[in-house]
């Protein structure tokens, strides 16, 4: 194993230890004098043993702590150095701090029990008050430093989950911001198409039978219902664009289409597709005096919107009819299904169309699928059928998301 070059903070602490218990000894200041079963020149070889261990306090602390232990034990046997007990403190405390998880729950246990058993062992051994001074110390050597580097070691971590944590929590409403903003879009993407494709389609299919059809009658028919449609998309635009701009200041916001407007829709559908054949025929089997929840009755408004659209496009001559039905809950009371369906002719359509990219149908299903409800769309023989059930709740006003 690669050892990593010690810390600039640890070769510091070891020169500054070492350093002291040097001029310590040469100042013949030992912690117990008394003993002389070796010279006193023996107590240095603890001393650098413990100060070369401050170099790897970070990288090894489990060997600078057995390393240092030893040291600690071989010191009572000579004159004693006070840097060895204080050196032998730090490594304690780095053991702590800087060793393995399992390591740092266990020091603070064992040398609290290792303190307890030579306080209880001492005090039995000479049986005098004089001998609580060995726990005393014992603890302040061992417990003490083991508790401070378990105390400290816990407030990084808490800090470091608490760091992680906070990153998480950004972290999280970034993505639902950018949820947000994507699911905006969607929205603006289908309400722009919902209110300026109608408009658009007149324009272009009326604009091509201008163009196809060399009479002064029909082209002055088709300008006609191309300045109305394009003075109601530019009406549809600004409402919008007020729409967008008010949305963040706090005004009243412009109101939202309804059921009450189908007719109004259908009438301005006979206009632009009089010319294409087309026929336009509303079946409103919806209980009267019955309010929708607003977001069913925009999703309905919208699909027969678009509905109308694609029938302007692609449509035979024929009847377009359009469909309203509720159905009601087994048991009675509010909630059941607004259920919206439109038939348009298939077949071979003469005259100019317009092309189609799809997009509405995209759009319906979508505002369906976001009220939880189901749709389908297709050909049936010579019938292009448009189905949406969408679900109210049993509050009016609520729908589900």
């Amino acid at each position: 194993m690669k050892i990593p070059p010690p810390h600039r903070d640890d070769v510091l602490l070891a020169v500054i230890s070492v350093a002291a218990g040097l001029l310590l000894w040469s100042l013949g200041v030992y912690s117990s004098p008394t003993r002389d079963l070796f010279p006193a020149w023996a107590a240095l070889v603890p001393l650098l043993a413990l100060g070369a261990m401050e170099l790897l306090r970070r990288s090894t602390p489990r060997v600078t702590l057995a390393v240092g232990t030893a040291g600690l034990i071989a010191d009572q046997f000579t004159v004693g150095n006070l840097a060895t007990v204080l050196i032998f403190t730090d490594l304690m405390y780095a053991a702590v701090v800087y060793g393995k998880p399992a390591m740092a729950r266990r020091l603070p246990v064992q040398t609290g029990l290792i303190t307890i058993a030579v306080t209880i062992a001492s005090v039995a051994w000479l049986r005098t008050p004089q001998a609580l001074l060995i726990g005393v110390v014992t603890g302040v050597v061992s417990f003490g430093p083991a508790l401070t580097g378990a105390t400290l070691r816990n407030h990084r971590e808490a800090a470091i989950a608490s760091r992680l944590h906070a990153e998480q929590t950004a972290l999280l409403a970034e993505m639902d911001r950018s949820q947000a903003v994507v699911a905006e879009r969607a929205r603006m993407a289908r309400e722009l198409h919902d209110m300026v494709a109608n408009h658009l389609s007149a324009i272009a299919i009326h604009s091509t039978a201008a163009l196809s059809i060399d009479s002064p009658a029909t082209s002055r028919e088709a300008l006609g219902v191309i300045r109305e449609n394009s003075v109601q998309g530019l009406a549809e635009m600004r409402r919008l664009i007020g729409l967008l701009r008010d949305a963040g200041a706090g005004q009243e916001a412009v109101a939202t289409p309804s059921l009450e407007g189908l007719e109004a829709l259908l009438e301005q559908a006979r206009t632009n597709g009089a010319a294409s054949g087309l026929e336009f025929v509303l079946l409103d089997g919806r209980p009267s005096g019955e309010p929708l929840p607003a977001p069913v009755e925009l999703a309905a408004y919208r699909i027969v919107q678009e509905s109308l659209t694609n029938a302007l496009k692609h449509a035979a001559p024929g009847t377009v009819t359009v469909r309203l039905t509720r159905d009601r809950p087994a048991g009675g009371g509010r909630g059941g299904a607004l259920h919206v369906g439109v038939d348009s002719p298939y077949g071979d359509r003469p005259g100019p169309r317009a092309p189609g990219s799809g997009a509405g149908l995209i759009g319906m299903r979508e505002r369906t699928e976001l009220l939880g409800g189901a749709f389908e769309a297709g050909r049936a023989d010579a019938v292009w059928r448009v189905r949406a059930t969408l679900p109210v709740d049993g509050e009016e006003g609520a729908v589900r998301a």
